[in-house]
């Protein structure tokens, strides 16, 4: 038998959640995972990346997608859909391992807590645009000091410079800043960021106004989990929200078209740049991790509630496409955007425009003067509301799966541990609503670049070499009803992971150079939030060990084996014994030897 029982290791079985429902339509799959794009903190960050590639620079990321992407989704998709099992429970593959999914859960929570800042923010624009005036209109702007903004650069250019030579907010080479109205609309609501946001010059300041806006958005998670929490409802729901963000998107950017400067953008994002496929070929490492979600896992949990013999293959090369056509998007509204501002230094040198999270704040300024500007604004930050809400929902929706699948008590109290997981994430999401709290996240976003690709190596170990490649390549054979190539599995042994080890580099030295610029306690976080879970993997996995009886050696084996491993429709398990049960399963890790008896 490929899987040993609960019973013989002495821990408890596997029950099966029979209240964990499918999805409506197989496509519901797609459109959850595609949602798992709108992560757009991969474009706020390009900021201090300098993420300015255009289509050319994506090409590798087509490379990455054959070599390591697709076949990752092809993993973690197997894992969920063979044990109809969320992202803690689908590794009784190796129990070993099980400590990644527990991790999972942790990180997935981290990463809650700071991207409830990406929903405040267009929150904020969005009430404040219901407003016959909006404050950061050149109308509405009020007094801002000697600054120069985009509302007064109507003046000559030598009087421009001439002015912006006296000025004392930004002196860097003698270049002196053009402030975008919107961006200092929302500095406004933290005294300590009147400097920019590269520094605190202040101590810890919390901005009361934007704990305000935060209660409106935990409260519509709370609400769509309360009328939405059934599986197919759920999917549903997110169909129509991923559908209904694009929708918005594409009309915000055709909209973007006749801005100033526009075309020039376009041009420049499709126009071939040989330094931008050298660039790409390392940012696009960072990207493609980007397809599995602000957390680790969420494909898995997903993909747990597809039918059995869903055709994974297929579904996870649409939905890389699909991925891919949100950057693109993204990325066309980003260089739109940029040249727009950019169109406003009037050809000097010595000036500098602020386009600080160009997608979430300085776009405003630009909506701002189209005509119907409150309509426009509201179309936008509704897509960008959206898109957040979707990536929330998702993870909370996947971690709450994997809970009840690994904790059966949970289950009789799926609403309260529901509201509870809510309130918790929006009490310590506070953080977030403070002035270190919107400085620092992107330190924590680009540390997880880290955690993802040292966990992904450890899944690929886990399951092709520790389960072994003949035995997975029989799983998913039995589970597809068509033939897996031995060459996937070759490229999954030994291909993707010298690329993943490349992505671990690349994030190494994204990571070092993000903390050159932060404080002390930001580096402690990122230890927190990125060693610790690491070592609580191999320290689970020894705790495993521990409770197995016999020698060392045999313990770390029973450890190891699958446990409860099989389909769980009691159909699909009977065949699944009769093809294991007819099959050579001897392999040189899982041997019973009579000292294991």
């Amino acid at each position: 038998m490929v899987y040993e029982s609960s019973y013989e290791t002495g821990q408890k079985p596997f029950t099966s959640d029979l209240q964990r429902g499918k999805w409506e339509k197989p496509t519901d799959f797609i459109f959850a995972c595609c949602g798992l794009a709108l992560k757009l903190d991969i474009f706020v960050i390009s900021y201090w990346l300098f993420f300015d590639m255009g289509l050319f620079g994506i090409l590798p990321y087509y490379f990455y997608m054959a070599v390591y992407m697709v076949p990752l989704l092809v993993i973690h998709s197997f894992m969920g859909q063979f044990s109809s099992s969320g992202f803690i429970s689908a590794f009784r593959l190796s129990p070993f391992f099980k400590g990644m999914g527990y991790v999972s859960v942790f990180l997935s929570i981290a990463s809650l807590l700071f991207y409830s800042i990406f929903s405040i923010v267009p929150l904020v624009f969005i009430l404040h645009s219901l407003r016959p005036t909006m404050p950061w209109s050149c109308e509405g702007l009020g007094n801002v000091g000697n600054l120069t903004t985009m509302c007064n650069m109507n003046i000559s250019e030598s009087d421009a410079i001439s002015t912006l030579a006296n000025e004392t907010d930004f002196d860097v080479l003698h270049m002196t800043e053009i402030h975008i109205p919107s961006v200092l609309f929302f500095k406004q609501h933290f005294t300590s960021l009147s400097g920019g946001f590269m520094y605190s010059h202040t101590g810890f300041e919390i901005s009361w106004t934007i704990v305000g806006f935060s209660v409106p958005i935990w409260a519509i998670i709370l609400c769509m989990f309360r009328n939405f929490s059934e599986t197919a409802k759920f999917g549903k729901l997110l169909r129509y929200m991923v559908l209904t963000s694009l929708a918005l998107l594409l009309i915000c950017l055709a909209r973007f078209l006749f801005l100033p400067g526009a075309l020039d953008g376009l041009a420049h994002f499709v126009k071939p740049h040989v330094d931008s496929m050298v660039e790409g070929s390392f940012i696009m490492t960072v990207v493609v991790l980007q397809a599995f979600g602000s957390g680790w896992g969420s494909v898995m949990a997903l993909s747990s509630f597809n039918s059995f013999k869903t055709n994974i293959m297929s579904y996870s090369w649409i939905i890389a496409f699909g991925q891919t056509l949100v950057y693109i998007l993204f990325g066309m509204v980003s260089f739109i955007l940029q040249h727009y501002f950019q169109a406003m230094r009037v050809d000097s040198f010595d000036l500098y425009v602020e386009t600080n999270w160009v997608l979430y704040l300085s776009s405003a300024s630009a909506l701002a003067t189209l005509e119907w500007a409150n309509l426009w604004t509201i179309l936008y930050y509704s897509m960008l509301l959206i898109s957040s809400l979707i990536v929330m929902i998702t993870q909370i929706f996947t971690v709450l799966t994997s809970l009840f699948d690994e904790f059966e008590f949970l289950r009789e109290h799926k609403q309260r541990v529901t509201y509870g997981l809510i309130g918790f994430l929006a009490f310590c999401s506070l953080w977030f609503c403070t002035n270190y709290g919107v400085l620092f996240f992107s330190a924590v976003s680009v540390d997880a670049i880290l955690t993802y690709s040292v966990m992904h190596m450890l899944l690929l170990l886990a399951v092709l070499w520790i389960y072994g490649k003949d035995r997975f390549q029989r799983d998913i054979e039995f589970m597809l009803g068509q033939p897996f190539a031995s060459w996937k599995v070759f490229i999954l042994r030994f291909i993707a992971p010298i690329f993943l080890i490349f992505s671990l580099l690349v994030g190494l030295f994204l990571s070092f150079t993000e903390h050159v610029y932060r404080s002390t306690l930001v580096f402690y976080i990122s230890l927190f939030l990125v060693i610790i879970p690491l070592l609580f993997i191999p320290g689970y996995g020894i705790y495993i060990t521990y409770q197995n009886t016999g020698r060392l050696c045999n313990r770390f084996r029973r450890a190891c084996r699958p446990t409860d491993w099989y389909p769980q429709k009691t159909e699909d398990r009977q065949q699944y014994e009769d093809v294991v049960g007819n099959s050579d399963m001897t392999h040189q890790l899982y041997e019973v030897t009579e000292e294991d008896n």
